[in-house]
């Protein structure tokens, strides 16, 4: 099982959260100028690296709350967490933190 830390719940089983994909996606200032495909891309197109890869994740059974996790697609390994807003950032926060998947 993948153990994920909520910065603000701490380690916790990772059924208790929701990975909401790829982070640091800009939302298109201007929506309503984009062609079918432009919006098609931003909503659907994503990276998907193999490897570090930042992803946004919601405690759905917790606190609730977003936060950023860099996390290595190929090991599962977790490498850091941090809070949207930056002032509280805890991107080195539990380095190394891994799962079993």
């Amino acid at each position: 099982m993948l153990v994920i830390e909520c910065p603000w719940c701490g380690p916790r089983a990772e059924s208790e959260f929701n990975c909401g994909g790829e982070a640091d996606i800009a939302r298109p200032l201007e929506p309503e100028k984009l062609t079918d495909k432009e919006w098609g891309d931003y909503l659907f197109m994503r990276k998907n690296p193999r490897g570090v890869h930042r992803e946004q994740w919601l405690h759905t059974q917790g606190c609730r709350r977003w936060f950023m996790a860099t996390r290595d697609t190929v090991t599962y390994a977790i490498q850091g967490y941090e809070k949207f807003g930056g002032a509280e950032s805890n991107a080195a926060a539990r380095k190394g933190t891994q799962g079993d998947k």
